[in-house]
């Protein structure tokens, strides 16, 4: 979290504030839907948020929905609402930007962000023509998939099996008032599959990885939505850590993903990586080396590196975690095995149990 101080502002910033604040008036509001996969009903979400406002009195139109086919509860929806049709120029369906400009709704609800304009079209992208109508002071409420964010497109593409071509950059969802993370239970999440119009659902796993990426971009949207208020109104801030995360690495575990996951928060959150290991007398060869494999990987993610030794790996790990104001700890299990651990609890249940103020993250082994 930011830290903020204030100052007396020279005429010059008084200024920019204002000319800030009279642009940031001016704009239309952008508001967001993400799904972070597809059938977790974000286009439910943004057109059930536009008949909330009709409800209220607000001026909303329909300027975009995505072909070819609506569930029947979407349809309901539509039904309610003026839709101003799409238009069809060489065989691709696109919003009729001068009939909405010159229609001026308070409110456009806009599916499909990412979709691609024809080539001679005035902006390549749906979702320029979107922050034209945002210049012109009308409000949008959009959708788009995780899949489809520019900079996020390798690694969901390296989870899904499945890559898009039609991409919205990560700086224009920044300019959103609002973003709202559709977080649906997986049971409801359906893709594609690549080869074929059947459904295939994701695993628990792949939805898990993709629901953290939704949720840390979203925090950065809502980052520089603080920032812009701070900027309008003259605060400085300063960052310091907030959060210190330690990975526990031991034979077998999901190096990878766990790095990966403490890495990508220590960056959001302008925390520390630290890398724990032990050396066990009773490891075999193979299990030596696979903690130095994921030692290495941690090298490379800048992670710190520190060897703990001790009979009780639990309270090792606790105590230094204590001695380093660790916030987070993640650790890698393999479900209780033996007679003695279902009786009495594993060396995990016992570090859950004792790390009182510390989050423990658990990884189910590779």
């Amino acid at each position: 979290m930011p830290t903020t101080s204030e100052k007396k502002p020279t005429p010059e910033q008084l200024l920019q504030q204002l000319e800030t604040e009279e642009e940031h008036q001016a704009t239309g509001r952008l508001k967001i839907f993400l799904g972070y996969a597809s059938g977790v009903g974000k286009s439910f979400r943004m057109l059930d948020e536009g008949r909330r406002r009709h409800e209220r009195g607000q001026d909303v139109v329909v300027a975009a929905m995505q072909p070819p086919s609506l569930s029947p509860d979407v349809k309901s929806i539509v039904s309610l609402l003026e839709v101003i049709p799409l238009k069809n120029v060489a065989g691709t369906a696109v919003m009729d930007m001068e009939t909405i400009l010159a229609r001026n709704p308070k409110v456009c609800l806009v599916d499909g962000l990412a979709y691609d304009n024809p080539p001679g079209s005035k902006h390549a992208k749906r979702w320029e023509d979107v922050a034209e109508l945002l210049a012109h002071g009308i409000a949008v409420i959009t959708s788009v998939n995780l899949q489809h964010i520019e900079e996020k497109r390798d690694r969901v593409s390296a989870i899904t099996g499945k890559r898009v071509t039609e991409t919205v950059p990560i700086s224009f969802l920044n300019k959103a008032d609002e973003i709202v993370v559709v977080d649906a239970p997986p049971e409801t999440c359906m893709i594609t599959a690549p080869d074929g119009p059947a459904k295939t659902r994701m695993t628990q796993h792949q939805l898990s990885e993709l629901r953290e990426i939704a949720l840390l971009l979203a925090a950065d949207v809502v980052d520089s939505q603080l920032e812009r208020y701070l900027a309008r109104h003259g605060i400085e801030q300063s960052w310091g850590t907030q959060e210190r995360i330690l990975v526990v690495l031991s034979p077998r575990v999901n190096a990878a993903r766990m790095l990966g996951s403490g890495a990508r928060n220590r960056d959001r959150f302008h925390g520390e990586l630290i890398t724990a290991h032990f050396n066990r007398p009773e490891w075999s060869s193979d299990a030596r080396a696979d903690v130095e494999k994921g030692l290495d990987l941690a090298k490379e993610y800048g992670s710190e590196i520190v060897e703990l030794d001790g009979d009780d790996m639990a309270d090792k790990v606790l105590e230094f975690a204590r001695q380093r104001g660790i916030t987070q700890i993640y650790v890698g299990h393999k479900g209780r095995e033996s007679w003695y651990e279902k009786a009495f609890g594993s060396p995990l249940d016992k570090l859950i149990r004792v790390a009182e103020g510390i989050d423990v993250r658990v990884f189910p082994h590779a």
